[in-house]
Parts: structure tokens; C-alpha cells; sequence
């Protein structure tokens, strides 16, 4: 009985010529146009948008749909992964001192977009007030797989999330990012609402709203007092003897945990992401003779009762499938999202680039809170500004323009809202949907572009700043340094001698 009439299990058939020089030339332009576009523009995503365009559905249609369908999951994978690598890299120290500072800036990236939207698309252009709060809200996020991207990879010889202004602009993508999940879920129930069985509106929009600050508040604590302790008194000593085998393993539980944690309670899994690696790099003891704290990979991996850190773990194994797989799929898969074909009117044309503009403009004010900061700190320790504190905001203006610039990408977020908007509910025509993707699309190649040019002029300025560079790490140092001195102790003990 054939397979197919069975059911009992799939029938292997080599696939045909066609199907294989698709996916390998698929791959092949990916790889490529990923290196061209940041040769040109300092922005590899670019050109992995570009051929999702090609390959996918807004243009030629190459890929059939369930290829895309496979890569658009593939590709949301490697978005997790990318937010998870950013949690379990980031600087724990920095993230609370500068918390404050993320939310003032999260909270003005979130309600600048929104308000002017009503101010070009209600009053100047006359759309709908809910259909403008659907764009407004599409464009009030940020993406934040191009955010750790484009930090990651905008410099060989510099780590920026390991400068506070790195962290305080993760910090803020993240909390924009719960923002616009609970603006998602008011749209959601747009319909319903329209129809008159729309529910409880207070639960809906306070569900994501307090998953989310559950989440955020009960993982450092679950890891101060509880998890952490365990970990090290029980389970520390033991990851040294199998070093990447319980590290991976680890991982792996922690991450699925809170992916569906996150999804079950109403937050986003992008933050259940970047939660799970922040409890993960908490873990480890930070004292010298702890397992985990090692001078580089090798010395984890050799040194006896050492153990590679879970980052080291992540490089090892996942990175390059993350890099050469996930990664441009993710972007590709942002491609096949864009109506290609619908911007090309000239109405579409003219109105989405005045909206284009105004909303770099929206999320470039988020830099401003830098200098606020500046001025504001200087003024707190002498009562009254200074000059001293005015030159300090004024000559703080790169890295707040890094931090404006890193936030206008828009994404997979924008497009996923302003999509949701269009399909579930009936107040977004199709002219205001074209109009916000003109936006989403062109800021989310501006916003790295930007960002490229800016760190390739000033990028050692920004690390090098004293007040929002690359910050001494005040919990460890003592370890890592004692760790060394002995490194370097075993290392001339080694040395041959010479008699005197």
C-alpha cells in the first residue's frame, strides 16, 4: 500500500532538480547579499530582506508557500536566539543601574510615534482615528533582532553591550517591545469590540501588562535567593566535570521554560527569551575559585575543575547556525511580509515618505534622554547646572545619537502589528496599511544604516566615553584578576630557569 494512502509514515522521494537549485541558490544570494549590503551600507540584514523580497511572495514567488511558511518559522527561531544570545551577553550591573533611564526612554520611543500619527495621519491626511492608533502603534515598536544585530555586529574590536549606552538601549527595545504587545492585544479584540462582544477590555490590556512585570520582576529574585544559591551549593561542581554537556543541556530547559511560561501567561516570548538568558549568565559564583569564572573558552575547556561559561556554550555550538541559518532567515522572512506591488503609487509614494520621515524623527527624540540625563545627574550633585555639567550633555551627542538611530528599525514587530491590524480587524484600509509599510520598511533600512555609518566614525568615541562606554565590571574584577595572576604564576612556573 503506498505511503500516501497509509498514513502509517512519510514516503522519501529525492527531490527534484528544480526544488535543490532553488534552495541552494537561495542560500547562496543570502550569504552573498548579506556581504554586499554591509560593505555599502554597514547593514548585512539589508540584503536579506532583499531577496526574501526576490524569492518570496511580494516579488517572484520562487519559494512555494510552504517552504516560506517552514522559513518564517526557521527564521523566528533564529529571532529568539538572537534576543536569548543578547540576554546571556548583557551586562547585568548596567541593566539595573540605568533602568530608570530605559524606561524614560522606552516610554518616549512608545508615545512620540503614536502621537504623531494623529498629528500627520488624523488631522493632516484624515484617517480614522482607530485606523491611526493601528499605525501608531505598528511604528511605536521597535525590532529587536536588527537592535542586537546591529550592536553586535557593528564593530570587530568593540563588544557595545558591554557600554552602558548599549544597555540602556537594549533595555528600552525590550520595553518597547512589551509595550506594543499589549497594545497588540487591544487591537486583537478590535473586532470584537466593534461587534459588541469584544470582553473584558481591562483584563485584556492589563494581562500583558502584568505577565510581563511578573516576569520581570520574580526572575532576579527567583535568581538571587533561590536559584542561584541551589545552583551553586549543588549543581556548580558537577557542570565543571561535563562542561558543555550540562551547559547545553541547561539552556535548552531554561529556555523552553520560559518561552512557554511567557506564552501561557500573555507576555511576549521575545522577552521569556531574553529572560532566560539573563537568569542563566546570573547563575554562576563570580568568586575566583568558582567554575565559571576563566580567563577565555580554552581555559574552561582544558583547566580542571573549570567549566566554559554558558556564552562560551552558545558561541561553541549555536552561533554558527544562528549566524549562517537562523539569522538570514529571519531577515529573509521580514521580506516575504512586505505587499511589495502596493507601494508603487504615487499617492503611497508621497505619503509614505512624509510619514517615513516623521517617524525616524519619533524614535530619533529617544536620544535626547542622554543629554537630559547629563544635565539632570549634574544638577542633582551641585543643586544648580553647572558648565562643567553643560558641556558634559553637549559633548554626549554620539552616543545619543547611537541610542536615536538604534531604535528606528522597526521590523518584524511593526509589520507583524500593522498586519494583524489589516487581516483581524475592519477599521485599516488598504491605502493607510500601505502608507505605515512604506515607514516600517524604509526605517528598518535607515535606522542600521544610520547606526553602521555612525560607530565606523565615532564608534571608538562612544566605547571609549566615560559616562556611557565600556564600564568597569565592579562584581568580578577582583576574581578575573586573581584568576589571571595565577594563570600567569602557572604559566612561569613553566618556564625553564636559569640557574644563578
Amino acid at each position: 500500500m503506498p505511503a500516501e494512502e497509509s498514513g502509517a509514515f512519510l514516503a522519501y522521494h529525492e527531490p527534484g532538480i528544480i526544488s535543490i537549485l532553488t534552495l541552494l541558490s537561495f542560500f547562496f544570494f543570502l550569504a552573498v547579499a548579506e556581504w554586499l549590503s554591509h560593505k555599502i551600507f554597514r547593514a548585512g540584514l539589508i540584503g536579506q530582506i532583499i531577496v526574501g523580497l526576490i524569492y518570496g511572495v511580494p516579488i517572484g514567488n520562487i519559494l512555494v508557500p510552504e517552504w516560506q511558511d517552514t522559513f518564517l518559522a526557521l527564521g523566528y527561531i533564529g529571532l529568539i536566539l538572537i534576543v536569548f544570545e543578547g540576554g546571556l551577553t548583557i551586562r547585568l550591573d548596567l541593566l539595573r543601574q540605568n533602568f530608570l533611564l530605559s524606561v524614560v526612554a522606552a516610554l518616549l520611543g512608545v508615545l512620540t510615534p503614536i502621537a504623531l500619527s494623529f498629528a500627520l495621519l488624523y488631522r493632516g491626511f484624515g484617517y480614522g482615528a482607530i485606523e491611526t492608533f493601528i499605525i501608531g502603534t505598528a511604528l511605536c515598536s521597535t525590532s529587536l533582532g536588527t537592535t542586537f544585530i546591529v550592536i553586535s555586529s557593528a564593530s570587530k574590536m568593540v563588544d557595545f553591550s558591554q557600554t552602558r549606552i548599549g544597555t540602556v538601549l537594549v533595555s528600552a527595545a525590550i520595553l518597547d517591545d512589551v509595550c506594543g504587545l499589549v497594545l497588540v492585544s487591544v487591537i486583537h479584540q478590535l473586532r470584537g469590540i466593534a461587534d459588541g462582544n469584544g470582553g473584558d477590555l481591562d483584563w485584556i490590556i492589563g494581562r500583558p501588562i502584568l505577565a510581563s512585570g511578573l516576569l520581570g520582576l520574580l526572575t532576579p529574585l527567583a535568581a538571587k535567593f533561590v536559584l542561584g544559591p541551589l545552583f551553586r551549593r549543588f549543581a556548580e561542581a558537577r557542570f565543571a566535570q561535563f562542561k558543555y554537556v550540562s551547559n547545553i543541556v541547561l539552556m535548552v530547559l531554561v529556555l523552553s521554560a520560559f518561552l512557554a511560561v511567557a506564552s501561557y501567561a500573555g507576555a511576549s516570548v521575545l522577552l521569556g527569551a531574553f529572560l532566560a538568558g539573563t537568569l542563566l549568565s546570573s547563575l554562576p559564583s563570580k568568586h575566583a575559585e568558582g567554575p565559571f569564572v576563566v580567563l577565555d573558552r580554552e581555559h574552561g575547556e582544558t583547566a580542571l575543575g573549570k567549566s566554559p561559561t554558558f556564552i562560551h556554550t552558545f558561541e561553541k555550538y549555536i552561533s554558527d547556525a544562528q549566524r549562517y541559518v537562523f539569522q538570514p532567515l529571519f531577515f529573509a522572512s521580514i521580506g516575504f511580509a512586505i505587499p511589495f506591488r502596493e507601494l508603487w503609487t504615487g499617492e503611497a509614494i508621497w505619503k509614505g515618505l512624509v510619514f517615513t520621515i516623521l517617524m525616524v524623527c519619533g524614535k530619533l527624540v529617544v536620544g535626547l534622554c542622554v543629554p537630559a540625563w547629563e544635565l539632570i545627574t549634574s544638577m542633582r550633585r551641585s543643586q544648580r547646572p553647572e558648565k562643567g555639567g553643560r558641556s558634559t550633555a553637549a559633548s554626549s551627542w554620539a552616543p545619543a545619537t547611537l541610542l536615536g538611530t538604534a531604535m528606528v528599525a522597526r521590523g518584524e514587530i511593526g509589520l507583524l502589528i500593522i498586519q494583524i491590524g489589516l487581516n483581524e480587524t475592519p477599521y485599516l484600509s488598504r491605502k493607510a496599511f500601505v502608507i505605515g509599510v512604506w515607514a516600517i520598511v524604509l526605517n528598518t533600512i535607515i535606522g542600521p544604516v544610520s547606526v553602521g555609518v555612525l560607530l565606523k566614525r565615532m564608534g571608538n568615541r562612544i566605547a571609549q566615553d566615560e559616562s556611557w562606554g565600556v564600564q568597569a565590571k565592579r562584581d568580578v574584577s577582583d576574581a578575573e584578576l586573581t584568576v589571571m595572576d595565577r594563570a600567569l604564576n602557572g604559566l612561569s612556573d613553566d618556564l625553564p630557569h636559569n640557574p644563578s
